[in-house]
């Protein structure tokens, strides 16, 4: 089992074009961790691919990723007076609070066709946001999105804090994201590409830090 330190050492040895961005990641994850420390949720969205890696994260955070994350004996202990809890029990994971804001299809396709389909993330977050911790990650590797940017817009409004990932220039997202990693790239392809060994980097971290010393 890999430690964070470790996990990220390993993300830099293998993409070493990310060590500019290595300040804005180390950022982005104590927004994370405070986050999962104290029962917020993370808020996922972004279009397209991004629409994709969104679903991605929130897979990797909600069950065990490289870990197994068995239920502690009080939260099995509360399935036990269930029947079939026990089995239950055993077989569930503990996960850290995510949601994607991008598989709400009633609710997109309601609001985009009724309201204003710039607005289908803002309402989500604006709606979601309960806890100061609360951290909305946007996706969009223009920075110019323009449902993504408002969905930052909606978690400044509400108080709760906001990541950025996207290309090499930032966009008008890295003005109103608490943290935006501008990853070395311009290409949209290339952006994603980066993208994903970013998250999958940040989710282990989670999971080491959360699950990984009983």
């Amino acid at each position: 089992m890999k430690t964070k330190t470790e996990i990220f050492a390993d993300l830099y040895t293998r993409y070493p074009a990310l060590l500019p961005c290595r300040e804005q990641i180390d950022a982005v994850y104590a927004l994370l961790l405070a986050c999962a420390e104290n029962n917020g949720m993370i808020m996922v969205c972004g279009n397209g691919g991004s629409a994709a890696d969104a679903e991605h994260i929130v897979g990797e955070l909600m069950k065990g990723f490289l870990l197994a994350r068995p239920l502690t004996r009080y939260q099995k202990e509360s399935f036990y007076d269930i029947d079939g809890g026990r089995e239950i029990a055993e077989r569930l994971q503990r996960g850290i609070r995510a949601v994607s804001l991008v598989s709400q299809t009633g609710l997109i396709s309601a609001y985009a066709n009724d309201i204003d389909a710039a607005l289908v993330y803002a309402q989500q977050v604006f709606t979601y946001a309960a806890n100061d911790n609360d951290v909305v990650i946007a996706l969009t590797t223009s920075g110019n999105s323009e449902n993504v940017v408002n969905a930052v817009k909606a978690a400044v409004a509400s108080g709760i804090r906001s990541v950025a990932i996207t290309g090499q220039t930032g966009g008008k997202i890295k003005e109103l994201a608490d943290v935006t990693v501008k990853l070395p790239t311009l290409e949209t392809f290339e952006v994603q590409e980066y993208t994903l060994p970013v998250y999958h980097a940040l989710c282990a971290a989670l999971e080491a830090d959360m699950f990984g010393i009983e």
